[in-house]
């Protein structure tokens, strides 16, 4: 099986070379690398050209948001399955994406998801919270689980059952496209126990409490309009164990 790896970036010069390695280093036969740029202006389409020797395609135009970015790196993938790894990610070693097809293989499924490491943005050697997408259950939703977005693969004729990622969503598009393909019972997913990305901390959702507000009510509308029940409270409930997988690292 062949396996797209989709990449979008904004001027990212600082880190995208730790992604470009990290996937160019996979043992997987068959990975396709795609790089989305969004018309960087710090020279990260300069690391991209000096490092991307390995990639399928890469492109660098303005877009209308890191949704926007994914949509046309999809309209590009040609693999049967697809995973997006943001330009500050890497995968955790060189096996990951070898493990990922084999398991898609074996199963026969439609979307795999694992575990994802955020690390400290300048060191990276240092966990803050391991993501544990073993909590996630379609059941879950309605509470606001969804499984790590860059631990997920999912297969190309799932994004061209459901559709892609909808762009007017600010923050939460990835967790609206987990609504709407994990709601059908037919999906075949399974939760591979094993840390697949690391993850540099500091995403927009991440980024204070308004961001936070404006997060959880794109959950509650993506709910809504996947007619799943959902509430503040159910939302607010996922927090205190959200806490735990820092303190467990202390």
């Amino acid at each position: 099986m062949k396996l797209s790896v989709i990449t979008v970036s904004y001027n990212a010069a600082k880190t995208i070379g730790d992604t470009l390695e990290s996937v160019a280093a996979q043992t997987c036969p068959e990975v396709e690398h795609i790089v989305v740029d969004g018309a960087s202006g710090d020279g990260t389409m300069e690391v991209v050209r000096r490092q991307g020797a390995h990639l399928a395609c890469a492109i660098s135009e303005p877009d209308q948001g890191i949704y926007d970015a994914m949509n046309k790196g999809l309209a590009r993938a040609t693999g049967d399955i697809v995973g997006i790894l943001n330009a500050d990610d890497v995968y955790a070693d060189d096996r990951v994406l070898q493990d990922v097809v084999a398991a898609f293989e074996k199963d026969q499924l439609d979307a795999l998801y694992g575990d994802v490491l955020v690390v400290d943005r300048i060191d990276t050697g240092k966990v803050i919270r391991r993501y544990n997408s073993c909590r996630f259950r379609p059941s879950r939703i309605g509470y606001g689980w969804m499984p790590a977005h860059p631990g997920l693969f999912v297969r190309k004729s799932i994004y061209d059952r459901f559709g892609n990622y909808r762009t007017d969503y600010m923050i939460a598009s990835d967790y609206e496209f987990v609504a709407r393909i994990f709601r059908d019972d037919t999906l075949r997913h399974q939760h591979m126990a094993r840390v697949i990305v690391r993850m540099r901390h500091g995403g927009v959702s991440t980024q204070g409490w308004r961001n936070s507000l404006v997060l959880n009510s794109e959950v509650l509308r993506a709910c809504r309009e996947n007619n799943i029940h959902s509430n503040w409270f159910k939302l607010l409930s996922k927090y205190p164990a959200k806490a735990l997988e820092f303190l467990r690292l202390g």
